[in-house]
């Protein structure tokens, strides 16, 4: 008699954690969604990647005039346009991750809803487009460096660690926002609105040091704050962030994702229901 394969079927546990095994056997579907996401973003499209430049670029012009040029904010010394570009991209790396992550399982609910697989590999996989449109903004900023004159010195070598980081965070809430978005569509009005909101209590335009002490606390302690000003660092050489925000973003973006994976493991099953 052939020896027959057994699969044997656990309750969760009070830490229901995504099944590895699971995702390493199928890490193929992962990376199909990855190729499908990156193509669908610039087929059809007449400027392609042009349009990944031209985002940030204009962002930042704007920003530029109205917080350098009007309100004649700080930006650490350094060119008003080049200080707010370099925050845009990575802030644009955790927005994108967060708004893909949590919009992924209702574009794909056919797919959810047909084929058995860890569900927890449509939104992860969401990152791959995000971080392509990362490198290429990166590379723009790159020529921009030399433009200015500006050296970033050793803190490059932390930028890795901070990429990882924010995307970390993204996905975190992201896996969070996709759980609830499959019961409740409120969640894809709510979170553009929430980000936008987020985005505008930032210092992405002007530092830290140029907002009035009586309220400098709130944005030290936003967690956005936290990897601006790490990632400004890296890039451009800007002041060296306190080492207590450095450590709160190692220690929250982990938490964060951790979070995040147990909201959406314990709503996983539900999903082909309500999607």
């Amino acid at each position: 008699m052939a020896d027959t394969e057994h699969t044997i079927i656990n309750p969760p546990g009070r830490l229901n954690m995504p099944p590895w095994r699971e995702i390493w056997r199928a890490r193929e579907v992962a990376v199909r969604l990855a190729q499908r996401d990156i193509i669908v973003r610039y087929r059809q499209t007449i400027f392609g990647v042009t349009w990944v430049l031209l985002q940030p670029l204009v962002t930042a012009g704007v920003f530029t005039i109205v917080f350098g040029v009007i309100a004649g904010l700080e930006s650490d010394g350094i060119p008003t346009f080049i200080f707010t570009l370099s925050a845009m991209l990575a802030w644009n790396l955790f927005n994108g991750a967060v708004g893909q992550a949590s919009a992924s399982m209702v574009a794909n609910q056919s797919l959810v809803q047909k084929v058995f697989f860890p569900r927890i590999l449509v939104p992860a996989s969401s990152l791959a487009s995000i971080v392509v449109d990362f490198l290429v903004g990166f590379a723009l900023l790159i020529v921009l460096l030399f433009v200015f004159g500006i050296v970033p010195g050793w803190g490059l070598l932390m930028l890795p660690v901070w990429v990882v980081l924010i995307l970390m965070f993204g996905l975190g809430l992201g896996l969070m926002a996709a759980a609830y978005m499959v019961k409740y569509r409120d969640v894809g009005y709510v979170l553009p609105w929430v980000l936008q909101v987020l985005m505008y209590a930032s210092p992405l335009a002007y530092s830290v040091s140029a907002v009035p002490e009586s309220v400098r606390w709130l944005f030290e302690a936003n967690p956005i704050t936290w990897f601006l000003e790490a990632f400004r660092w890296s890039t451009l050489g800007a002041d060296v962030p306190p080492t207590w925000q450095m450590v709160a973003l190692g220690a929250a973006a982990p938490l964060v994702l951790f979070i995040g994976m147990l909201v959406f493991q314990k709503n996983e099953r539900e999903f082909a229901d309500f999607i």
